[in-house]
């Protein structure tokens, strides 16, 4: 159960869970503010704490409601797209064959039947996304698996609004966002080895943070990246 408490205009969602630690997330893009909490903390206590982290608070929404947004895709000859961190032009090209996109010459030819509506041709641009990702993972699975020492059951793709991976700790799998087909490939090392160092520590303590800076000295610089401009119009979370 959600209950909301407030801090002059700022609104704060609380879930009460079983968890040991409090935690404060604010989300893009407009910045709503979200504490999920320990069930035996009363709602008094769980208010002193955020208004404790107020001045952070703020900062973080500022940062959130500055930042420039990626118009919706309307998926028009000559619109922007980004593959792997790179501006690509759409090309829609109307052709009696199965729908395909290709890559060439920094353009992106979107291969479609006559009349296919603009809803059909985001599906088929977020599935060739998805594909993207799937052919990329396995090898950087590979990769880290024994410099970190734990094992991938298994890896899912798939449109996230929230979030760009995240582990199951049980079943040992990992789930990543299709978008981050559209970030620098770094980026997406970085999210596959932050998500398999959760099969080492759940949370984002300090423990977990030593492990990212032994092998990801440079996290900092490349989670920056994955939310630097432009970014789409999702309540994106990290």
């Amino acid at each position: 159960m959600i209950t909301q408490i407030k801090m002059g205009e700022i609104a704060v969602d609380v879930t009460l869970k079983d968890i040991k630690n409090i935690h404060l997330s604010v989300y893009p893009p407009t910045g709503r503010v979200r504490i999920s909490a320990p069930s035996r903390m009363s709602l008094d206590l769980i208010r002193v704490f955020a208004i404790s982290k107020l001045g952070w608070i703020k900062k973080q929404r500022e940062k959130l409601r500055t930042q420039e947004r990626e118009t919706p895709r309307e998926y028009l000859d000559l619109e922007s797209h980004y593959v792997w961190g790179r501006r690509h032009i759409l090309r829609p090209i109307e052709v009696d064959e199965a729908p395909s996109v290709e890559l060439k010459h920094g353009k992106m030819l979107l291969r479609i039947r006559p009349g296919t509506r603009q809803k059909k041709k985001r599906t088929i641009v977020d599935e060739w996304y998805r594909e993207q990702v799937k052919k990329a993972v396995p090898p950087l699975i590979a990769k880290w698996e024994p410099l970190i020492g734990v094992k991938v059951e298994r890896f899912f793709v798939q449109r996230m609004k929230t979030r760009w991976g995240s582990c199951n700790l049980v079943s040992k799998n990992i789930r990543l966002n299709t978008d981050l087909a559209r970030k620098p490939s770094e980026c997406i090392e970085y999210i596959v080895v932050h998500e398999m160092l959760h099969l080492l520590e759940p949370r984002h303590n300090a423990r977990f943070k030593s492990f990212m800076d032994r092998f990801i000295p440079k996290w900092g610089y490349y989670r920056d990246v994955l939310n630097r401009l432009p970014v789409r119009h999702e309540r994106w979370m990290y």
